[in-house]
């Protein structure tokens, strides 16, 4: 009779996802952004959001829950009800960087969320102030190698893209560099724009403005390929680092067990929103992004591959938790 119970009991649960799933939408959806208003997650998040809203005809409003490297945010959307009313918009960071840089975090990126779509991938530009004498990649080389240490780069903190952007590039060149922590990327671009620092690796987005009002000078871009935003620079690999690669992501996922008819049509959406003029122009034209909108098992795929790179690099460059 236990075992008819549970069965029965399983089934009741399955019916009841079933008829939530049909019915869903009927109120407002939250999205999770893990991080302060302002940076690329929530500019993504509050565009995706207004388009998701316009295709669903519900309010899906963005809530911010910055803290903890984004650790706060992701926690708090894990565990939220599987019911497509809490969403997750994150960037790379606390999704696979946080599992390898710290001992223990309270989520599982890979058991806890359901992917739904990769939506934007973004690659950083390595800038100097224009009145560094550093003007190529060569001369940054030749620079650290013959004074170790004595370069120094600043970034949003351990883990950050740029932090390991800027290990990864160390690596690369043999040669050792000073990473100065900050507690986001604002200070290090002022910090760098001031003289205190000898680069950064910084986002298209936040460094383009300033390279164009000819306070910045771009050596170099982490991608796979140029971007349109920067067409004159050049790649690390078309500047002879066959092996550096490095690109973040932003992209949009919903708790563990939020049923699959739910999931299907958020990523309809996301494909809807990417065409949209005003988000290709926000987030393309004006930020340097690459629009994605993968599918879930390929954003799936994606998280599991960015795991195992970064464990790599976090090991091979022995960094430490803060």
């Amino acid at each position: 009779m236990k075992t008819v119970a549970l069965a029965l009991g399983s089934l009741a649960l399955a019916l009841t996802s079933a008829v939530s799933a049909q019915s869903w939408p009927s109120r407002p959806i939250k999205v999770v952004v893990p991080f302060a208003a302002g940076g690329n997650a929530d500019i993504t998040a509050r565009l995706i959001a207004k388009q998701l809203s316009d295709d669903l005809k519900t309010p899906v409003v963005v809530e911010n829950k910055p803290g903890a490297n984004g650790i706060i945010g992701l926690e708090a959307a894990r565990m939220a009800a599987p019911d497509g009313y809490t969403l997750l918009v994150a960037p790379s960071s606390p999704l696979v960087v946080n599992p390898v840089l710290y001992k223990k975090v309270p989520y599982d990126s890979v058991k806890d969320f359901e992917p739904i779509s990769q939506i934007i991938t973004y690659q950083y530009v390595l800038v100097v102030p224009t009145a560094s004498k550093i003007t190529t990649l060569p001369d940054l080389a030749k620079q650290a190698r013959e004074k170790p240490g004595a370069l120094t780069y600043g970034s949003s903190g351990v883990g950050g893209g740029g932090h390991l952007a800027g290990e990864l590039l160390a690596l690369q060149m043999d040669a050792k560099l000073n990473h100065i922590p900050y507690k986001g990327t604002a200070p290090a671009l002022a910090d760098l724009l001031g003289g205190q620092l000898s680069f950064t690796w910084d986002t298209v987005m936040t460094t383009v403005p300033q390279v164009q009002g000819g306070k910045l000078r771009p050596i170099a871009v982490s991608g796979p390929q140029r971007t349109a935003s920067l067409p004159d620079v050049p790649t690390m690999r078309e500047l002879g680092y066959k092996n550096y690669e490095i690109t973040q992501f932003v992209g949009l996922l919903a708790p563990a067990k939020t049923p699959p008819q739910i999931i299907e049509r958020l990523h309809a959406g996301v494909q809807k929103a990417i065409k949209a003029p005003e988000v290709i122009k926000a987030l393309k034209t004006d930020g340097g992004n690459d629009l994605v909108g993968s599918s879930p098992a390929e954003f799936k795929s994606l998280i599991a591959s960015e795991l195992a790179f970064y464990r790599k690099l976090v090991s091979d460059a022995n960094i430490k938790e803060e």
